[in-house]
């Protein structure tokens, strides 16, 4: 027997919202605007790039100690559907001040953007506001300038420059730190959790919102046509830039199985529903080889809402995450009803945003071998190359893992790269060169000239195919001169960051 139909409901403003017939599709940010005339919110790009739409999602959730804390994020209203807000707070530019029990002062976080010159037009400053306020929230210290850089790496300033911006952070950690009463928000959402899953109907269609995994698989059974939508950061895009109908939609935000961490003897098993922000961290811990993907990947509000497991059941040719998962050996589980299997990730695509999961099925699991439980000495690296350092799509993305025995000989390879063909794709032909070689100059040079017989790249707006080519010799070449042995690799820093100052 089907759940009957409820209305959405978040905690907003003081008291516990609730939704009613609006279209399933319907954005975050135009409930806010249009319906409910709260436009300190803006509306820039409408993709999640700009940041002028940030608000902030708070979530009741479990400390170390198993005390219950209120866990707040940044995220883009642009692309936040409506039905994946329920049994949530949220809060807006609006609130901020307000939360210090109406005294009429602004937060510190305003008021040192008002004592630094930190807005000039102001179009962006709520966004850049309850980014930096999720930032003051999150840390009872003031953090480092590269902390405070990530977290507004996905609010844009045209007018005023980021400097004093920046700067307003060290300002507000100078002022009394504002506290502010969590326990009624923590009260309304217990509440809200105790209200059935939610069905909603809206605008001709249905959202599901399961909150287990028995659930997920039943509906998605019972509803194989139903968009999956996790962290909405790419099917956001489908309703505000292709204005397409998604139909029915099945949520998966809410799935408690979805978004588990854990850490075997031999595995590591990230949820599909973990964030990218909780996923890159527990992925950096293992392989800290991945920190700089994981700061360029995406701005921090998109890393908050998205998933890893969406990014890898989107399947696209530029998917970041994909290459360096398929180089560390990552596998899928794929579940339909109570069944289950595994394939290897680069076996789950079968095509231009084809992959292999049948009617009903959905992708629960990525699973990794941990790290020592590889043969030999493991040598990994993952780049991107964008036009952009921040917020940009790859032109290419590669990744490397090589296994060495004492000597230096490579016991097995493995490389894969986005933006090479239709789909992340593993190089046969490279890992045949090098395997079994000592890992020199020369192999690495092998291995790049047999990129050629891997890939056929084609040239499109972020870059020609002769430029992709190149390119991912060219860093096959780096990976060399970063991991080769000592005294036959340049002593010159590769990175930029590497340069010290003079």
């Amino acid at each position: 027997m089907e759940t009957p139909y409820r209305p959405i409901q978040f905690y907003y403003q003081g008291r516990i919202h609730r939704v009613e017939h609006a279209p399933v599709t319907r954005t975050l940010l135009q409930y806010l605007r249009e319906d409910l005339t709260q436009t300190g919110t803006k509306e820039g790009c409408g993709e999640g790039d700009c940041g002028a739409c940030t608000v902030v999602v708070g979530e009741r959730v479990l400390d170390a100690a198993g005390r219950e804390k209120l866990q707040l994020r940044a995220l883009n209203s642009c692309i936040q559907l409506l039905p994946a807000m329920d049994g949530k707070a949220l809060f807006t530019v609006e609130d901020v001040a307000k939360l210090l029990q109406g005294n009429g002062q602004l937060h510190p976080v305003q008021q040192a953007l008002v004592d630094t010159h930190g807005s000039q037009c102001g179009f962006c400053t709520p966004g850049f506001i309850m980014s930096l306020w999720a930032l003051y929230e999150n840390h009872e210290r003031c953090p480092d300038k590269e902390t405070v850089l990530d977290a507004l790496s996905g609010n844009l300033c045209r007018c005023t420059g980021y400097r004093p911006i920046v700067d307003s952070v060290a300002v507000a950690y100078q002022q009394p730190r504002a506290v502010w009463d969590q326990g009624p928000i923590l009260a309304a959402l217990r509440e809200m959790a105790a209200a059935p899953a939610l069905v909603y109907e809206g605008g001709g269609h249905r959202a599901y919102v399961p909150r287990n995994l028995a659930e997920l698989a039943q509906l998605r059974l019972d509803h194989p046509e139903a968009r999956l939508v996790a962290g909405s950061t790419d099917v956001g895009l489908w309703v505000t830039k292709q204005l397409r109908d998604l139909g029915d939609t099945l949520h998966l935000g809410q799935v408690a199985e979805l978004k588990l961490i854990q850490v075997g003897d031999d595995t590591l098993d990230i949820g599909a529903g973990v964030s990218l922000t909780d996923a890159f961290a527990c992925l950096t811990q293992e392989w800290p080889e991945w920190a700089d993907l994981a700061r360029r990947f995406a701005s921090r509000p998109v890393k908050n809402a998205g998933t890893l497991g969406g990014n890898v059941a989107n399947g696209s040719p530029i998917g970041d995450s994909m290459p360096a998962l398929i180089a560390l050996g990552a596998t899928v589980v794929l579940q339909k009803g109570t069944a289950r299997r595994e394939l290897a990730l680069e076996d789950f695509y079968l095509g231009y945003q084809k992959n292999a999961l049948t009617p009903g099925e959905f992708l629960a699991t990525i699973r990794l071998p941990r790290r020592h439980t590889q043969p030999g000495r493991l040598v990994f690296r993952t780049y991107k190359l964008a036009k952009r350092y921040e917020q940009d799509i790859s032109a290419v993305c590669a990744a490397f893992a090589l296994h060495l025995d004492q000597t230096g000989q490579i016991l097995n390879a493995r490389v894969a790269f986005g933006g090479m063909a239709a789909t992340p794709k593993r190089a046969p032909a490279t890992e045949g060169v090098l395997a079994g070689q000592p890992w020199s100059a020369a192999t690495a040079a092998a291995g790049a000239q047999a990129l050629a017989q891997d890939y056929q790249p084609m040239s499109d707006v972020r870059a020609r195919k002769e430029y992709r080519l190149t390119a991912a010799a060219n860093l096959l070449q780096r990976f060399w001169q970063e991991t080769g042995v000592p005294g036959q690799t340049p002593e010159t820093p590769q990175s930029l960051r590497d340069f010290a100052p003079i």
